[in-house]
């Protein structure tokens, strides 16, 4: 019976290790490569290809050759450029953000053009309108600008003449952080009205490293009529067989739509008066395709003779800093923008976290230090809770003795060994069950903590103290290599080879905690239990360093208080106090 209870302890084990790669996200890097140099996008890419057949319009007979011109813009958080052909904001670098921690490092860079890469952009224009046959400016087009620059006080104006009466124009504006303003205008100086669809394109032309998790949410992602949808890629490539299949698709009174990655997001925001469809759309092969999400007036837009319609709307390109958000959502009045941050179903507990750790920050000036100060007040505010736990635990405790004598004289039948048992904790008044009840309410509280932890910008490239230099990788030390001494990279052969300094701590503190803790199991679960802290050390090796730290001094904290209630409850039992838990 031990031998099977064995077996079966050790099988759940290998379930959590190896199933910790599907719900716990990995600390790869998701930053985009390294910003390469400024270059001209060339026509005739398969990119613009995928942006006409979405248009609807075709291409000229003769793409253009030759490189594309460029008008290039800066502001205190971006620099870039935007092409003239086809009026496509296809170069974003964030020059508050770094590659890695090197200060000589490339800056991040979101959006680059269709020869880079990793291509990706946002494209500006017109659809036809059912039964319309118009010339509109399409992926090849050659747009005119005023200006031979864009940063917050000089916006550009791009121009277009079809030669048929129609003259297309796109004002940009850099207005904010990481925030474009967009007014199209068209012009029609023809005999008779005209109707075009006027749509914003967010396309990203590669497949993605990482394409989510349980814990980040990552892909497609808009707010349709007040609710949030986040699609992924893996459904947006389904039926991609068919050359016109949708994955996603609504209409919506105002919102936005984009493509988010765990601390980026690229995402167009229409006139909140304007109605509007929203689409994901992929196209291609599964490796090179075209991951596009599109926001397109709902309906044609009608233009009398010698008229003009202006549409306006606006492209967030930029880091998802969760004040910034806010402040967009509340005085720019775009719906439920901060939730382009994955906070998760536990959004009244995840997002309060971090506005107390934010605040916390602000105040001492290092995040690990606000982090320890962040745990500590948890600990209080849930201290009735968990020392309601302990304290069943170390009743448990005092009665493992009993216990164990009644294990050796009933081992052989199982049944009457149980019975006696629970007739021992009737009689002694103490609940077994105690000590887990208060941890179906301290859960939800870790598990939020570590989400934030997780989804939040502001932990990225963050210091601690000493070797830890961004709380948001994991521990740069390894046992395996000596901690440097040997020039060696252990996870070359496997990332389970990742045991640094602040994992061996935590694997500590999780033997020191058992041992308060497992002398009431029988001899097989602690002999599986024994294995536990070794599991966990190397489980949590590949998390970031913030997220060791924070559970190392959670167990710290724990330990003593455990110790204390412990103390407590002996010095009642020598008194000959009856040890109880809940009623009588």
């Amino acid at each position: 019976m031990e031998i099977k209870r064995t077996l079966i302890a050790l099988a759940l084990a290998a379930a959590v290790l190896f199933g910790f790669d599907y719900f716990v996200p990995k600390p790869a890097d998701k930053t985009p490569p390294a910003a390469t140099k400024m270059v001209d996008a060339k026509g005739g890419d398969k990119a613009s290809e995928g942006a006409q057949r979405a248009t609807g319009v075709s291409a000229p007979a003769v793409a253009p050759s030759g490189p594309a011109r460029r008008v290039t813009f800066t502001s205190p958080a971006m620099t870039g450029s935007v092409s003239l052909r086809g009026a496509r904001i296809d170069d974003v670098s964030l020059t508050q953000y770094r590659e890695t921690l090197d200060k000589n490092s490339p800056h991040v860079r979101l959006l680059e053009s269709a020869d880079g890469k990793r291509p990706g952009f946002i494209e500006i224009g017109w659809r036809q309108a059912s039964g319309e046959a118009l010339k509109l400016p399409n992926a090849q087009t050659e747009w005119t600008g005023d200006s031979s620059r864009l940063d917050p006080d000089h916006p550009l104006t791009l121009r277009w003449d079809n030669g048929a009466g129609l003259i297309f124009s796109i004002k940009i504006s850099l207005s904010r952080k990481y925030l474009f303003s967009i007014a199209q205008t068209v012009e029609n100086n023809t005999g008779h009205a005209v109707s075009v669809v006027p749509f914003t394109r967010t396309e990203r032309d590669y497949k993605p490293d990482d394409e989510g998790s349980f814990i980040v949410h990552e892909g497609p992602i808009a707010v349709v009529n007040d609710r949030l949808n986040e699609g992924s890629y893996r459904d947006m490539r389904k039926g991609v067989e068919n050359p016109d299949h949708v994955a996603w698709a609504a209409d919506s009174h105002g919102g936005w739509a984009g493509i988010t990655d765990k601390y980026w997001l690229t995402a167009a925001i229409p006139d909140q008066k304007d109605d509007v469809a929203v689409r994901y759309q992929f196209q291609g092969e599964e490796e090179g395709g075209e991951y596009a999400v599109d926001v397109a007036a709902a309906r044609p837009v009608m233009i009398a003779p010698h008229q003009s319609n202006l549409r306006s709307s606006a492209v967030f390109v930029g880091a998802k800093e969760v004040t910034l958000l806010d402040d967009y959502t509340n005085q720019l009045h775009i719906p439920y923008f901060y939730k382009a941050v994955d906070f998760g179903w536990f959004a009244f507990l995840t997002r309060p976290m971090f506005h107390v750790l934010h605040w916390l920050f602000g105040l001492v000036g290092n995040f690990g230090i606000a982090l320890l100060i962040m745990t500590l007040i948890i600990k209080v505010i849930l201290y009735p809770l968990a020392t309601k736990s302990f304290a069943s635990m170390a009743r448990m405790r005092v009665l493992a003795p009993k216990i164990q004598a009644i294990r050796e004289s009933s081992k052989d039948d199982q049944m009457a060994m149980n019975q006696k048992i629970m007739t021992l904790y009737k009689e002694e008044g103490v609940n077994p069950a105690g000590g887990c009840l208060p941890l179906l309410v301290q859960a939800p509280v870790a598990f939020c903590l570590y989400k934030v932890l997780n989804i939040t910008i502001e932990m990225r490239h963050a210091p601690f103290f000493g070797w830890v230099r961004d709380l948001s990788a994991p521990d740069p030390t390894n046992i395996f290599n000596l901690f440097g001494l040997i020039p060696f990279n252990p996870t070359m052969i496997t990332p389970m080879l990742q045991v640094g300094i602040w994992p061996l701590l935590f694997g500590i503190t999780i033997w020191l905690m058992q041992k308060q803790s497992t002398v009431t199991m029988d001899p097989t679960q602690q002999r599986v239990m024994q294995f536990m802290p070794v599991l966990y050390t190397f489980l949590l090796g590949r998390l970031s360093a913030g997220i060791v730290i924070y559970y190392t001094w959670n167990n710290i904290l724990s330990y003593f208080q455990q110790r204390i209630i412990q103390a407590r409850v002996d010095a009642a039992a020598k008194r000959g106090k009856r040890v109880k838990t809940g009623k009588k």
